[in-house]
């Protein structure tokens, strides 16, 4: 269906020519999935974008083929193009939170797609985005539709973005990172909802992604990328079974897995080369266990290991990248009965929902409905949940970001909750919030060195602009970032790296709280590495305790002391990382962990498949909030919400189920 042959793109800088991806070639048959696996920065997403032609102004085309069905896509009119885009193409991008237009409610965004190339306009065309958001998981369509894309979470602007590609029924689907920002239990439907149209329609589809679960789940043939060529290529069984590259065998090694608890996790040394300095012979030489002296001379040609497997490489040898198994333990585990340092009881936020010319309050969103958390100096918290069940809210409202409607946050014994001005600021300095989306949260008119100094002179920690300068330099280094990234903008990075820029903008004011809102839901696995031993290297060394937000359970088996589930605005299981993810008891948390992508071919296929969507928080279930989509609901589920029963003396649930 689809044929790439040495596709070489570029970017224009100044008079030069910087190659982005060089000379790539693959197919695409109808119903096949392909992915494209690769870190940040190697050219995944420019190749995507050229197969649209949706380059940035710099952006060139300079040799190759693409075809689709036969006819080639390079030659096309732009006018011609467009009929091509969305209706026979269509793309799931990486960052919805950018690719959404602001101003526009959903509803128009996907009817833009229905008028175009489905002919579908008013009522017909309603009902078709209605099943739409239903197909992709969004809770109370009707009310959603008339909604702009800010009153969305991360995850459900994410749902909308598929939503949208989807509504053209392209006959081949490119999705860059389609559930990166989404949690476990969506990312399983969505992936099915994925599978399922492509049985159905035969579709193509291109998978651009880091995450080696989705890779093993769905896709068919896999191509590793590495600083803008192919280096290794494979069908599914081929490539979990005997990974040849060593490139392809590091990123194996930088997973995070429970085995690895307490361990420092591989990481690949270097960075990808940057597109003004390609090294000559293979690219991967400089950051490669194996190198030898042929490796700096020439390029390796492709070499077959089996009839559906090669790979461009001089080693032969076979053995994995040896793994650093130099034990490093946090401090969580020497003072487990420390006082608090983070106290929080009962918190709530209600946002109020407005309606009319007068604005009246007509109801409230219980978004964060009377949680309790406490968290010690030196340990981590895991707060998981699906999205839009409350878990940022309450991260910001930690930090006094949203209003809090009632309950206690007290960080070292101080009351932040009322707190304001000048004590607020000072008490800012103490806990600090590495934001989910690191493109929207960083300033894009001010260079990299200017962000992270920011912190630093707003609160006066350091007034002698050269030590400040200093500061940036280690904090930069400290991240895994080169010294000149500080006179650059944030828009000239990668995602990966612009979520190390905000993790050094956090740490430049030293906190003893960080609170990580998804820091890791944006990186390819070796940098996910660098982060988690950088975030568990901090803690060692400082004692720097972290309220962790993340979907993520690998990482959360990795990294966490203590888990917290939520689900609509409560907690309904909290305890020990190894009560909870070894032997949850809540049916909600048995299904997250059931939904959860091994990077394994032999990992159990039979997630807990739960019925429904989640409720609105505007309009909670009476009882149970769980009960709609429990599969093993009683009648007092239904009547009153179950209290807080203990399994253990640190493990806790609420549900009828238990005791």
């Amino acid at each position: 269906m689809l044929e790439v042959t040495k596709l070489r793109l570029g970017f224009a800088a100044g008079k030069k020519m910087l190659v982005a991806v060089d000379g790539i070639s693959f197919a695409i048959s109808k119903g096949e999935t392909f992915a494209l696996l690769g870190e940040s920065g190697c050219g995944k997403s420019a190749t995507a974008q050229g197969i649209m032609r949706l380059l940035p102004a710099a952006g060139r085309i300079t040799g190759g083929s693409i075809k689709l069905e036969g006819g080639e896509l390079l030659t096309l009119a732009e006018a011609d193009m467009r009929q091509v885009r969305g209706a026979r193409i269509a793309m799931i991008f990486q960052e919805p939170a950018t690719s959404l237009n602001p101003v526009l409610t959903v509803g128009v965004q996907i009817g833009e797609v229905l008028d175009r190339h489905c002919d579908l306009r008013g009522e017909p065309a309603r009902q078709r985005m209605l099943e739409l958001l239903r197909q992709v998981g969004i809770a109370d369509p009707e009310r959603r539709l008339d909604e702009y894309p800010f009153q969305f979470s991360g995850g459900m602007k994410q749902r909308v973005m598929i939503a949208i590609a989807l509504a053209g029924e392209p006959d081949l689907l490119i999705a860059d990172e389609p559930t990166t920002a989404l949690d476990v239990t969506v990312q399983a439907q969505i992936l099915d909802l994925l599978a399922q149209l492509q049985r159905e329609r035969g579709m193509g589809m291109l998978l651009i992604t880091h995450d080696l679960g989705v890779v093993a789940k769905m896709a068919h043939r896999i191509g590793v990328m590495y600083a803008g060529e192919l280096v290794e290529v494979a069908d599914r069984e081929e490539f979990f079974t005997r990974p040849q590259h060593p490139y392809t065998q590091a990123l194996f090694a930088a997973l995070p897995e429970v085995s690895r608890r307490g361990m420092a996790l591989t990481t690949i040394p270097g960075q990808v080369p940057s597109l003004a300095a390609m090294p000559a012979g293979c690219r991967f030489a400089d950051r490669c266990a194996h190198v030898m002296p042929v490796c700096r001379e020439s390029a390796p040609d492709w070499r077959s290991v089996a009839a559906s497997h090669a790979l461009r490489c001089y080693w032969s040898g076979g053995a994995t990248a040896t793994a650093d198994n130099t034990p490093r333990i946090g401090l969580g585990h020497l003072i487990p009965e420390m006082a608090p340092f983070l106290d929080v009881v009962d918190l709530k936020v209600h946002f109020p929902i407005r309606r009319g010319i007068l604005q009246r309050t007509v109801g409230q969103v219980l978004a964060v409905d009377g949680v309790s958390l406490a968290i010690s100096a030196g340990r981590t918290l895991a707060l998981v949940g699906e999205s839009g069940c409350g878990k940022t809210t309450v991260g910001k409202a930690l930090l006094q970001l949203v209003n809090t409607t009632s309950g206690s946050v007290r960080l070292g014994g101080s009351e932040l909750v009322g707190m304001q001005g000048k004590r607020l600021r000072a008490a800012r300095r103490h806990m600090q919030m590495v934001f989910q989306d690191p493109f929207a949260s960083l300033n894009p008119r001010l260079r990299v060195g200017e962000i992270i100094a920011e912190g630093m002179s707003a609160l006066g920690l350091e007034s002698d602009g050269a030590t400040r300068g200093r500061a940036v330099a280690a904090l930069l280094k400290q991240v895994g970032l080169p010294d000149e990234a500080a006179g650059r903008y944030p828009h000239e990075f990668s995602g990966g790296q612009r979520q190390r820029i905000a993790i050094a903008r956090a740490l430049a004011v030293q906190p003893e709280l960080l609170i990580c809102d998804e820091p890791t839901s944006a990186l390819d696995v070796s940098v996910q590495a660098q982060i988690l031993n950088l975030l568990k290297k901090l803690q060692e060394e400082l004692g720097v305790a972290y309220l962790f937000i993340t979907h993520n359970f690998a990482v959360v088996e990795y990294l966490a002391n203590d888990v917290a589930v939520m689900y609509l605005g409560r907690i309904v299981e909290r305890g020990s990382a190894q009560e909870v993810l070894r032997s949850p008891k809540h049916p909600y948390t048995q299904a997250l962990l059931s939904a959860v992508p091994v990077p394994r071919l032999d990992a159990p296929s039979a997630a807990i498949r739960l019925p429904g969507e989640t409720p609105s928080p505007a309009n909670p279930p009476a009882g149970c909030h769980f009960h709609p989509r429990c599969p093993q609901a009683m009648d007092v589920c239904r009547q009153r919400y179950p209290e807080s029963t203990g399994v253990s003396a640190t493990h806790t649930v609420n549900c009828y189920l238990v005791g």
